[in-house]
This record gives C-alpha cells, sequence and structure tokens, in this order.
C-alpha cells in the first residue's frame, strides 16, 4: 500500500507524539519535554526523551530516534502499513490509497511551497524600498516595532499588478503555479494575469512547520491610497483561497509562534492579523487568529495540542460587541464535543467598540493583561447565556432551563467529565431556583465561583470597607453609580435598592429620577444610554456628572462602565452588605441606649430582635 505524504503529514499534525507514547511508556514532564526510561533498553535512569513541538522522540543511550510512526512500528512491532493504521483509528482518520495523482501532487506541492517562500521575499522586499517608505511608516505609526515587522514577515504587495508576476516568472515559476499559489488571478478578460494582492500590508501565513502557504492582506488608510474616480471601498482584509498546502479551517494564524511560547504565555485566540501583531508586541505571545472563518473543531484540537501544560485552557477573546458575542456562543457547539478533563476553553470579551489592537494601544498591556485574568470558565459562559435577562418564576420556565442545561451537558462525550457538568448544573439551578431573584429578571451573570482575578473569584476583587468616619456616607451614591452605568443589574438587586436613604436633597433627586427609570422600564431594555438621558432629561445632568467623578470612583472602582458584570454586581452586593451593617450597628446602639433608658418589654423585644438579624447576617458570610 502507498501512502500519500500529505496523509502522513495531517497524521503527525493530528497526533500528539506524548500522548502516544505516554499510552506505553510512562512519561513525566521536564521542561518543554517528556522524559522516560527508553523501551528499547534497559536502564534505571532516564535517558529518552520525547518533544511534542518537533515530533520526534530520542534516546541518549541507546540513540534509539524517530516519530509517531517510527516509534509505533519499533514498539508495537508493527509493519508500516499497519502502523498507519493503527494511528489513523486513533487520530479518527481513514487512511487512503495513493495514485498516481497523489505522486504528481506531492511534487507540485513541494513547487507551491518554494513559490509561497519566494512571493513573501518579495513582498518583504517592497515594503522597506524608499519609494514605499509611507507604508513602512504606517506600521511603525502604529506602534508596529521593527523585530516584529521582521519575525512575522510582513510585507507590502504594491498598486502595480504586473510586479509580482515578472519576479515569479524570472525564478522559472508559470502563471498556472501562480493561481495555484493564490497570488496570482486569471484575467476574465483576454489580459494577462494579474497580482490578487495590490496596495496592501501583506502578513504571510504559515503552517504548523513554519513554512508559508498563503497570504493574508490588510487594505491601507485612506490618505495612503490613491485617489480614485469609483466609490468602490475595497474590502479591509482579503486572504488567499484554499489551495492544495492551505486548508483555512485547520490552521491559525501565528501558531507557529505561539507553539513556541504557549508553555510561558497563554493562549489567545483574537480575530484578526493586526490583533495578533498587537498580541505579540506587547507580551502576549501566545496570541493566534482564525484566517477569516468562524472557529472550527480542528482549529480547537490544534489550540490544545499546542499547550506543553496538564491543564490546557486557551482564552476566546471576543470583540464587545454583538457578532463577538455571537461568535462565542456559536463556539459552544464545536467545543463540547471536544472536551475532555483538563481540556476546556475560557472567554474573555473587550468593551463595547474595542478589539485587541486598539485596546492594547489605548489602555496598556497590564489593562489587556487584567481583562484576560477576568476571563470566564466555559461552565460560567454557558450559565450566563441562558439565564441572562430571564424569568424562572414558573415551575416550566425553571424545568425547561434544566433541561436545556442537561442537554448541553450531554454533548461532552467524556462520561466523568460530562457527570460533573450536570452536577455543576444541578447545584446552581438548585441555588438559583432558592433565591430571592427566583422571580425576577436575571442579572448578568450571578454564577461566579470560577471567575479568575488576580485575588480569586469575583467577590474577591471589591474594594476593602470605606472609611466609617470619611467615606462611609458615600456608600448610597456609590451603590446608584454603579446601577446608573449597569442598569441591566437593577432586578437582580431591585429590593435592596428601594431601601436606600439619604439626607441629601440633590442625591435625593438623582435617586427618584434613576428608580422612576429603572420601574418604569422593561428589564431587558435597561442601558446606560437610556438611563442618562432619562436623568438629564429631567436637569440632573451636572449632578449626574458629579456622580460620575473620580471623587467616586476611587472608592469603588467596580462602578466605571467598562468593569465586567459579574465583577460589578460582586462589588455592588459587597457594598450592600457593608451598608447594611452599618444601619444594623446604629440601630442596635440605638436600642441598647433606649434599653438602658427604660427597661421596657418593647424596648427588650426590639434590642433581641436586631441581635438575632445580627447573628443571621454573621451566620450567613460565616
Amino acid at each position: 500500500m502507498s501512502i500519500s505524504p500529505r496523509f502522513l503529514q495531517d497524521l503527525r499534525d493530528r497526533l500528539t507524539l506524548s500522548e502516544v507514547i505516554g499510552r506505553r511508556v510512562k512519561l513525566t514532564r521536564s521542561g518543554r519535554e517528556f522524559k522516560g526510561c527508553c523501551p528499547f533498553h534497559r536502564e534505571k535512569t532516564p535517558s529518552f526523551y520525547v518533544n511534542d513541538d518537533k515530533q520526534f522522540f530520542h534516546c541518549f543511550g541507546c540513540g534509539a530516534h524517530g516519530d509517531v510512526l517510527g516509534f509505533v512500528m519499533r514498539h508495537d512491532n508493527l509493519p508500516f502499513t499497519e502502523a498507519i493504521e493503527a494511528l489513523a483509528a486513533q487520530a479518527g482518520l481513514q487512511v487512503p490509497r495513493q495514485t498516481q495523482e497523489d505522486v504528481h501532487q506531492a511534487r507540485q506541492q513541494k513547487g507551491l511551497y518554494d513559490l509561497c517562500e519566494e512571493a513573501a521575499k518579495w513582498f518583504e522586499t517592497q515594503l522597506h524600498i524608499p519609494s514605499n517608505r509611507e507604508v513602512l511608516g504606517y506600521l511603525t505609526g502604529r506602534g508596529i516595532k521593527p523585530e516584529i515587522i521582521d519575525s512575522f514577515r510582513l510585507g507590502y504587495a504594491p498598486v502595480e499588478d504586473q510586479g509580482l508576476r515578472v519576479h515569479l516568472r524570472g525564478q522559472g515559476y508559470t502563471d498556472a503555479q501562480m493561481i495555484e499559489a493564490g497570488v496570482v488571478k486569471p484575467s476574465t478578460t483576454g489580459r494577462e494575469s494579474y497580482s490578487f494582492f495590490r496596495d496592501r500590508v501583506m502578513f504571510p501565513v504559515t503552517d504548523a512547520r513554519g513554512r508559508i502557504v498563503a497570504f493574508g492582506g490588510r487594505v491601507l488608510p485612506d490618505h495612503l491610497r490613491p485617489t480614485r474616480s469609483s466609490d468602490h471601498k475595497p474590502p479591509k482584509y482579503i486572504n488567499s483561497a484554499e489551495n492544495p498546502l492551505f486548508h483555512k479551517g485547520q490552521m491559525l494564524y501565528a501558531q507557529q509562534h505561539a507553539r513556541m511560547a504557549a508553555d510561558k504565555s497563554p493562549v489567545i485566540v483574537v480575530e484578526g492579523y493586526m490583533d495578533v501583531i498587537a498580541c505579540q508586541q506587547a507580551g502576549f505571545r501566545g496570541a493566534v487568529a482564525p484566517l477569516g472563518t468562524a472557529l472550527t473543531q480542528e482549529q480547537i484540537l490544534a489550540l490544545w495540542k499546542m499547550i506543553p501544560l496538564d491543564s490546557k485552557e486557551p482564552i476566546l477573546c471576543f470583540d464587545g460587541d454583538d457578532a463577538g458575542y455571537r461568535a462565542a456562543v456559536r463556539a459552544i457547539d464545536r467545543i463540547l464535543p471536544l472536551l475532555k478533563p483538563s481540556q476546556s476553553v475560557r472567554f474573555a470579551f473587550l468593551p463595547q467598540g474595542d478589539d485587541p489592537d486598539t485596546y492594547i494601544r489605548e489602555n496598556g498591556a497590564a489593562a489587556f493583561a487584567e481583562l484576560l485574568e477576568r476571563s470566564i470558565s466555559l461552565a460560567d459562559f454557558l450559565w450566563t447565556h441562558h439565564t441572562i435577562g430571564k424569568v424562572f418564576s414558573t415551575p416550566e420556565a425553571q424545568a425547561g432551563l434544566s433541561q436545556t442545561l442537561e442537554g448541553l451537558a450531554a454533548q461532552i462525550p467524556e462520561a466523568q467529565l460530562q457527570y460533573y457538568y450536570k452536577q455543576a448544573f444541578r447545584d446552581k439551578t438548585r441555588a438559583l431556583f432558592g433565591k430571592s431573584w427566583a422571580g425576577k429578571p436575571m442579572g448578568r451573570s450571578p454564577f461566579k465561583d470560577n471567575h479568575k482575578s488576580s485575588g480569586g473569584n469575583a467577590s474577591s476583587v471589591v474594594l476593602p470597607p470605606l472609611s466609617r468616619q470619611k467615606t462611609q456616607g458615600m456608600i448610597p451614591q456609590l451603590l446608584l453609580l454603579t446601577l446608573l452605568n449597569h442598569p441591566y443589574l437593577y432586578p437582580s438587586v431591585q429590593d435592596h435598592f428601594q431601601q436606600i436613604e439619604t439626607d441629601s436633597p440633590e442625591f435625593r433627586s438623582l435617586y427618584d429620577a434613576a428608580l422612576a427609570y429603572f420601574e418604569e422600564n422593561e428589564p431587558e431594555t435597561l442601558d446606560k444610554e437610556g438611563a442618562t438621558h432619562h436623568i438629564t432629561s429631567f436637569g440632573l445632568a451636572e449632578t449626574l456628572d458629579r456622580l460620575r467623578s473620580d471623587r467616586f470612583y476611587v472608592h469603588a472602582g467596580f462602578a466605571r462602565p467598562e468593569t465586567e458584570p459579574e465583577l460589578a454586581l460582586a462589588g455592588w452586593l459587597s457594598l450592600w452588605d457593608q451598608w447594611d451593617r452599618s444601619r444594623l450597628l446604629v440601630d442596635i446602639q440605638a436600642a441598647r441606649a433606649a434599653l438602658r433608658s427604660s427597661v421596657t418589654p418593647e424596648n427588650e423585644s426590639r434590642m433581641l430582635a436586631l441581635q438575632q438579624i445580627q447573628r443571621e447576617k454573621d451566620a450567613g458570610s460565616a
């Protein structure tokens, strides 16, 4: 049986060498490698090493060396074809039979690799010639350093549409090869073929072995493009069409860079080329991006494969708009059937209107690191998505939620992991249906047990208690400020909010206007812009501006509009508890003074009742 080289490479890429060998040899991690006692000779001290990045094993004792296929043939004593069939079954692949056409295709592919490499060199050269200095200035003006430009081999495709074709023909390549590689397009009007990429910044795309297989091109800003009479606006990004080397659903941009850093830097999936460049330059070396498609199962498997750690949790970072949220939801159906113990994903969402490139440029690497640190687990995201803004006050609604969550967990094929997902969802639904908010629309996400932060879960990041002497009286304003920036939380804290009292006429006017907005509108329509418009219509714009100032934010950073919903809710509840306890202490002190002044049954009963409330609060926080 003759097997195509393409299939053998697919097989190597699909399997993780340490997992295959680890089923037969006890391995332990040693940095980026694994080591164990060699199965091919007797030894007591491990000298057998496995390297997933380079896809080979080596024994320093007996010299045994090879790839996954060589190991299985030697260890399992299998002939070539049977070893391939065994590995293909493990990888879930069908073994194709090689034909003369496959042999011809393998030769063609070798030529295409060389052609793509030559095209990349030409694009790089064009970026650095003096006549194109404005294009290079555009990249450096966006803060991209020369070493990043060189590392990612960024280039430029000029406006003129024959330069690349003439260059490649001079290197011996035919138009047919250029068309197959996707760098040239055939004319539909009988003219000569012409460059597919024109007047664009070029991003070479490599396979897992670092070979260039395709290109992405980004349009230049208007002031750098020649004026045209047509109103046609070119697409911001274009990508190579699929070719024998390039299968966009199986590859990730910057995969090779990320794989080399995956033991030291989190693997982050962002949307586009510039997002990856921005992340890499800011120190997030594990950044990758899909190639113009939604995240596929093959790409998810590739993400896990590149992480040389026992716990594999790449972070899927989505833009802060509706399209970003929808993309996150779509990814769930592809991820659940692939889940295994210690193999999952986390979700991070940028503020509205931001992408990683703009967010890092405007806020810095530290802010982006904090955003990633607040990423939420897959279980959290599932819960949030199916409870946000919904009412579960009837048995039918509660049963519907339980059924939906059970169905999601059932998509997980690994039995033990499926059991734990179901158990977690059951615990959460029982807790939810027993809470006071069971009959109100949910806030953004009360499910925050696994919310990452530098200090633990969501509730651990709220500020310490405010100074009793100076700022305790600010708590009502801080509670209102948080809700004005996050109005969708109101249904979750409605009962608490309506208990707020104040002696300030100015604050009372603001509070009354806000309460009217919250109560007069449907929960799902509450938003920051609507609240602002409603309050300013009462002539309270200046009062609102004073409230939304650093004088208040310095005491409650979670109140800011850009705070994640889970943290805003956790901060609000923590601050409310602090204020409620302070009110209780005032009441107890007054009751104690009244009891000293006059020992009556009424005063005794009031004192006992307040002490009981205090004990219940203390027990609840224990």
